[in-house]
């Protein structure tokens, strides 16, 4: 919502200044629909033409994000770390094996269950139950799990950060489209040029309304919406980094608090529980044998 009332602020401020220092708002408003139409349905086509299906479906859905931001909370963090911290004990104390029945089914395991927040994150349920298998089967090199897992979360991060990126270029090419639109208004004008100046110039200011419409969509729309889009997926992937961090720790050797605590400097500070709230939580896990 926020994000939407910045861009609400925005329009409001540029076309309330207009109209304050005299602006005619009337022929903007008139041109504005279709060199609206113009523009957009452009920059429409030029993104269906340069991705694919699945592309545009993931650019379309990660709109949501926009709107709504991450949603990876305090809460969410403290529970992966009450989960982790389960594990790597159950893990410590009675073997890697004593894992199999949690990760192989992890929709019928207790501890998954105590978590559904987890556990309907198909993804993070994914990552835990994958690499703790590996562990099972003796992969159990710290070093090379912090590879591999390094490089998924990197392969994935990337392809979240599409629609970002597909958006940041259709914003770089929103002002050539506008001046295309202009241009197409100034051939317009130029086959009236007998006409007389009064409609000569409401021609030309409708055509100037298609740079000034390319402008403002790129500088003032599309482009904040990118950098909204490419700040919710990066702060997303703070997540399955904490994963990382705790497995790793607990592979070197490190006892499971120790593990859980390196996993939550891994938390973003806006969402980071404290050490005394994370102990809390811990300690307060009623959890079956």
């Amino acid at each position: 919502m926020l994000t939407l009332g910045g861009v609400v602020f925005l329009l409001v401020c540029v076309f309330g200044v207009f109209i304050g220092t005299g602006g005619a708002i009337g022929p903007l408003m008139k041109s504005m629909p279709l060199e609206f139409v113009t523009i957009g349905g452009a920059a429409i086509g030029i993104f269906v033409a340069g991705n694919s299906m699945h592309d545009i479906k993931h650019t379309l859905g990660d709109f949501k994000k926009v709107m709504t931001g991450s949603v990876f909370k305090k809460a969410e963090y403290t529970d992966l770390l009450c989960l982790l911290f389960y594990l790597v004990r159950l893990a410590s104390t009675k073997g890697a094996m004593a894992l199999e029945a949690h990760i192989e089914r992890p929709e019928e395991s207790p501890v998954f269950q105590h978590f559904p927040r987890i556990l309907k994150n198909r993804r993070a349920t994914a990552i835990v139950c994958d690499y703790l298998r590996m562990v099972g089967m003796n992969a159990d090199d710290p070093n090379q799990i912090e590879d591999v897992m390094a490089r998924e979360l990197r392969k994935t991060l990337i392809e979240e950060l599409h629609g970002a990126h597909t958006l940041q270029t259709m914003a770089d090419g929103l002002p050539a489209l506008g001046i295309v639109a202009a241009v197409l208004g100034v051939i317009k004008t130029m086959s009236h040029i007998s006409q007389p100046p009064s409609i000569l110039g409401e021609m030309i200011g409708e055509a100037l309304t298609g740079t000034f419409l390319g402008v403002l969509l790129a500088y003032g729309v599309v482009g904040p919406l990118s950098v909204r889009m490419r700040g919710v997926v990066e702060e997303d992937s703070r997540y399955f980094e904490v994963i990382r961090a705790v497995l790793v720790a607990h592979l070197h050797g490190n006892a499971p608090q120790v593990s859980v605590e390196i996993g939550r400097k891994m938390v973003p500070n806006s969402h980071m529980p404290s050490f005394a709230e994370l102990e809390e939580s811990v300690q307060s896990l009623k959890i079956g044998p």
